[in-house]
């Protein structure tokens, strides 16, 4: 399943990809973009555990970019 998500706060570039390659790691993401142009999350995750994927990612969003939300 693919979903796109709005980011609130995301500063810069350098954290939109410092991001990026933290969410690809996030056991059970298929694939993951940070646009920080558009303000965007792309994620790509098995239809049956995106949820669950999905709590993951806005936990290490929350760790490592305290500012940014991820808006469901």
């Amino acid at each position: 399943m693919r979903k796109q998500f709005k980011l609130d706060e995301i500063d810069c570039a350098n954290c939109a990809q410092k991001l990026e390659d933290a969410i690809k790691k996030v056991e059970g993401v298929s694939d993951a973009k940070v646009n920080f142009l558009t303000q965007k999350l792309t994620l790509v995750a098995d239809d049956a555990l995106f949820d669950e994927v999905l709590e993951r990612v806005v936990k290490l969003t929350e760790k490592i970019e305290p500012d940014c939300e991820i808006i469901r």
